[in-house]
């Protein structure tokens, strides 16, 4: 991928009725850079990435995209950001094989990689017709990483990741970030070091509480 993605927030704030979740934030957001959103539970870390990635709009301030050196209409943002987080759900009546199909209409496969190799990575052979509703909660949060790790987008954007991961799924994480994170614009919402300690940026929403 050639194409940088820049995102900008101008004295950017959002507030939830009279209350103030965040104000002031001025960050260039940059494609080759890894951010770490940080802050306690509560804090605001999951409003901040809705903002980034265009599903949620400022209370005030300006947020403006950027690829390719031309500016991004955020309706147009989708194409280019890959999402993991507890909040996203899953087709419960699909299979897992029916989820992977699915998802990958929309956004193509990042290079060497199919839906064997998803499968296999996964090491969910046994359960490619199974439905998604009989899923532990840690299977479905491996499947929602593999499917935003292993499309072939500029932006990478993963809430709580290691949410509903044992040790061990923990540890398959951090392989995905070694092997799929290079070179993208990756933004990670947590409070666990694990999660984000390959970070290189750091932004804590506490320090915009007003």
């Amino acid at each position: 991928m050639d194409h940088a993605l820049n995102i900008t927030l101008a004295n950017t704030g959002r507030r939830f009725n009279r209350d103030w979740i965040f104000r002031g934030i001025d960050r260039t957001f940059t494609s080759g850079s890894s951010y770490a959103v940080l802050g306690p539970n509560g804090s605001g870390k999951s409003t901040l990435l809705q903002i980034l990635n265009g599903s949620l709009s400022p209370s005030e301030g300006k947020v403006s995209f950027s690829y390719a050196g031309k500016d991004l209409h955020v309706e147009d943002l989708y194409r280019h950001v890959s999402l993991a987080a507890p909040y996203l759900e899953l087709i419960e009546d699909f299979t897992l094989l029916e989820v992977i199909e699915m998802h990958f209409k929309f956004k193509p496969y990042v290079p060497g990689m199919d839906q064997a190799g998803l499968i296999d990575m996964l090491g969910m052979q046994a359960s490619r017709n199974k439905l998604v509703r009989y899923f532990s909660s840690g299977m479905k949060q491996r499947l929602k990483l593999a499917l935003a790790f292993c499309s072939d987008t500029v932006m990478l954007m993963l809430d709580e990741p290691t949410a509903n991961l044992d040790v061990q799924g923990a540890h398959w994480y951090r392989t995905l970030v070694e092997r799929f994170a290079k070179g993208r614009l990756v933004i990670v919402g947590s409070n666990q070091e694990q999660e984000y300690d390959f970070c290189t940026e750091h932004l804590l929403i506490t320090d915009f509480k007003k």
